[in-house]
C-alpha cells in the first residue's frame, strides 16, 4: 500500500511543552519492574499515542508502561501501550525516537483508564486551540 500524501492518524497530534515521560518495559521474568528513572521529552503526543525521544533502541511490539508528566499537573498520566516504530534522530542529546500506539481506553485489564482519555481531550484544547489563536496574530 503506497502512501499518498493524506494523513492517516486518527487523532490530531500536540505538542506539550516540557513534557515528559518515564517508561518500564514488561518482562515475563521479571515480578517487580521499574520504571527508569530519567525523564525523556516527549515530541508530541495524542489520543492513540505519544512520540518521544530516548538513548535506547525499543523493538517493534514491546509491551511498554509510561508515565507522562504535564507541567502543571500534580500527578503524572499513567498509559499501556505497544511500541510500534523506532527511528535515528539528528537530536544531539538523544539517539533515538520513539513511537507508541496506546492500548485501548476502558475497564478491562491492559487498557488504559478512561479518565486519562479525557484529561488528553483536555490538553487538545488547551494546546490546539493556543495554536490557533497564535496562528490568527498578524
Amino acid at each position: 500500500m503506497n502512501y499518498n500524501g493524506k494523513e492517516r492518524r486518527a487523532h490530531k497530534r500536540i505538542n506539550v511543552p516540557g513534557a515528559t515521560v518515564t517508561y518500564k518495559e514488561e518482562k515475563f521474568f521479571l515480578s517487580k519492574e521499574r520504571y527508569v528513572e530519567e525523564f525523556l521529552p516527549v515530541v508530541e503526543i495524542s489520543r492513540g499515542g505519544i512520540r518521544f525521544l530516548c538513548q535506547k533502541l525499543f523493538t517493534t511490539t514491546r509491551k511498554i508502561s509510561l508515565k507522562v508528566s504535564i507541567p502543571e499537573e500534580e500527578s503524572p498520566i499513567l498509559l499501556v501501550g505497544r511500541v510500534r516504530w523506532a527511528s535515528s534522530t539528528a537530536a544531539t542529546s538523544y539517539r533515538y525516537q520513539i513511537g507508541i500506539q496506546f492500548n485501548p481506553y476502558g475497564r478491562r485489564k491492559r487498557h488504559n483508564d478512561p479518565d486519562i482519555l479525557k484529561k488528553i481531550i483536555a490538553l487538545e484544547k488547551k494546546f490546539l486551540s493556543n495554536d490557533h489563536d497564535k496562528s490568527n496574530i498578524h
